[in-house]
């Protein structure tokens, strides 16, 4: 049953041959860059957001695991909320100076922006 999972192939159209297997495209995530490699820029977002303050940690280069495990530590070393996902962090309020702080701490070269 595991090999006829229909939602894995929503865009595929309907085949008459019966030997026919689905095969799905396998993109390898990029590796993850040692800090010192990483160029990262700390900004703030207003955007759709209902006016409320968040700042975006972006360019940060690696998987997504990785990127989680960054965006974590952010978040407990700023003791507010936030998310990791698409390539960049993103911390509730406006903690531009710390977030570059303790990335620098951490060995990342980032600076901030606007």
């Amino acid at each position: 049953m595991a090999d006829n999972d229909w939602k894995k192939r929503l865009g595929v159209v309907f085949s008459t041959n019966p030997d026919f297997k689905y095969e799905e495209e396998k993109t390898e995530e990029p590796q993850t860059l040692e800090p010192s490699k990483q160029r990262l820029t700390v900004s703030i977002d207003r955007k759709c957001r209902g006016g409320k303050q968040v700042t975006l940690v972006s360019g940060f280069v690696g998987s997504e695991d990785d990127l989680a495990e960054l965006g974590r530590t952010l978040k407990v070393k700023c003791g507010v909320g936030g998310s990791a996902k698409n390539g960049e962090i993103t911390i509730q309020g406006d903690f531009r100076d710390r977030v570059t702080a303790l990335l620098n701490e951490m060995g990342y070269k980032a600076k901030r922006g606007n």
